[in-house]
């Protein structure tokens, strides 16, 4: 049974329980969830929310966006981070969809260092977390097509930022 904090409606945090459907709403929203987080929404708004904070903060979470940004790294022909390259791939799969190389290549410090901040041990801003998430999930981003209106760099150093206390 988990718990979580949220805003009651005369901005007070109260303790609530967490139940099944609220993770399957926060799962089947995740998208949603993620760019609400990432624009700085309070992971205690709502239980939806918090649900998704919770999984998006989680070491194994965690370890798995860090394994993501170190196979987009390789699939670039870039150095894996020292830090992420002592953490296993978890799925071993190759990156299937195409990056877009010049982006990941100019951005591939801050890349790594994403990954070497998301395997740190210890809470993290939920903010930061689906920033990354948001950056490796947008297909329609910089880190996939050329087209994108947005810069890697720039985003990754907002989701860099946003990982610090």
């Amino acid at each position: 049974m988990m718990h979580v904090l949220l805003d009651d409606d005369r901005s007070r945090l109260i303790v609530r329980r967490l139940r099944p459907w609220h993770r399957v709403l926060a799962r089947s929203r995740a998208a949603r969830l993620d760019r609400e987080l990432a624009e700085g929404v309070s992971p205690e708004a709502n239980a939806s929310l918090a649900a998704r904070a919770t999984r998006l903060t989680s070491t194994g979470f965690r370890r798995d966006l860090a394994a993501s940004l170190r196979r987009i790294l390789v699939a670039a022909g870039e150095p894996a981070p020292a830090a992420a390259a002592r953490a296993p791939l978890g799925s071993a799969r190759p990156v299937r969809v195409p990056l877009h190389i010049t982006q990941v290549s100019q951005s591939a410090p801050l890349l790594a260092a994403l990954a070497s901040r998301l395997l740190e041990p210890g809470p993290l801003p939920v903010r930061g977390v689906a920033m990354v998430t948001r950056l490796l999930s947008d297909g329609t981003g910089p880190l996939y097509r050329e087209a994108a209106r947005d810069d890697l760099g720039a985003m990754a150093r907002r989701a860099a930022a946003a990982l610090s206390w």
